[in-house]
């Protein structure tokens, strides 16, 4: 007769075992909600984020009235303009609509939840990349960076508490610091996607935010193939200053998140991107997977990977299956 010595099984036995021996929790204050705020005063779907959608300014304050109530961490906020140019002028005009935006947000939630804005140029040029383009068409990475901090300072104006540097620019963080630093924001702090991959599951963010790229952004994004490369990235950028690091996506790269968690000195988010977010809502609407233990599942593999905030389009959802959880 067989009779094992060693019976892991004993601490899964009963859900009270099981809670009780859990290696890793989710908690609200972890998990930070994208949202989208577009002119008009009419919020619109967007078809490949079932549940998702563009916000008005006033769509925005009600949203972030409910995050603060589940409360979540914070929100990343991303304006969806009306007009577009080559050097995307919208992200600096103080009218702007992230810019104006962010002031809405920040007066009707305060210190509830941890304002952040993302600070990029994609949304507003009118070729859709990141930042400016040299005569040649290549994105001029020092040229860039001059925009960057002009939106840095117009963004902490706002009242934005964390600047989401997420353009994959060289020097952007060290250049955006000194620039903050200077003009009296020492306060303001700076979250760098550091490593942000060339990633396919990016394909309804362009819609969300109605993206006008042409092309691809592999000459500043990272190849989905280099693991080293990403944490020498976030290495960089802790040297430069940045508050926190960021991995994006999440779910496919999970590796590297574990390697970054491990080394990095300052706090460590990851961002699970729309991809991710329309994968499990598309298999979950045809009766595939269940929904809600998919949703679960992914966001807690990426806390065990070593994520101490998520970045997730089910935060308000997902905290308020938690508050329930904890209430039993």
């Amino acid at each position: 007769m067989i009779n094992p010595v060693i019976r892991p099984r004993r601490l899964r036995s009963t859900p009270a075992l099981r809670r009780l021996a859990s290696e890793t929790r989710l908690h609200p204050a972890e998990l930070v909600l994208p949202l989208f705020v577009r002119e008009g005063n009419e919020s619109t779907a967007i078809s490949s984020m079932p549940g998702v959608v563009q916000h008005s300014i006033d769509g925005a304050r009600r949203a972030v009235a409910e995050a603060a109530a589940a409360g979540i961490g914070g929100v990343m906020l991303f304006g969806v303009p009306a007009v577009r140019d080559a050097t995307g002028t919208g992200a600096t005009d103080p009218d702007g609509i992230l810019n104006a935006a962010t002031r809405a947000v920040v007066a009707e939630v305060g210190d509830a939840l941890v304002v952040q804005t993302d600070l990029c140029l994609d949304e507003f040029t009118d070729h859709g990349h990141c930042g400016v383009l040299a005569a040649d068409g290549h994105v001029d990475n020092d040229a860039t960076l001059l925009r960057y901090n002009e939106m840095a300072i117009a963004q902490a104006e706002a009242g934005s508490a964390l600047l989401g540097l997420s353009g994959m620019m060289d020097g952007q963080v060290a250049s955006v610091r000194a620039t903050l630093d200077a003009a009296g924001y020492a306060d303001t702090a700076v979250l760098a996607y550091s490593a942000k991959y060339a990633s396919a599951y990016y394909g309804p963010f362009r819609e969300a935010v109605q993206s006008t790229l042409v092309g691809d952004r592999r000459t500043y994004q990272l190849d989905p193939a280099n693991r080293r490369e990403g944490v020498r990235e976030a290495r960089i950028d802790i040297d430069e200053g940045a508050d926190v690091v960021m991995v994006k996506p999440a779910g496919s790269y999970l590796d590297v998140l574990a390697e970054v968690a491990a080394m990095s000195s300052v706090p460590v988010w990851a961002y699970q991107v729309s991809g991710e977010y329309a994968m499990i809502e598309a298999a979950a609407a045809q009766g595939w997977i269940d929904r809600r233990r998919a949703i679960e599942e992914s966001v807690l593999s990426i806390r065990r990977a070593g994520a101490d905030a998520i970045l997730t389009y089910w935060a308000v959802e997902l905290a308020a299956w938690l508050t329930e959880t904890d209430a039993r």
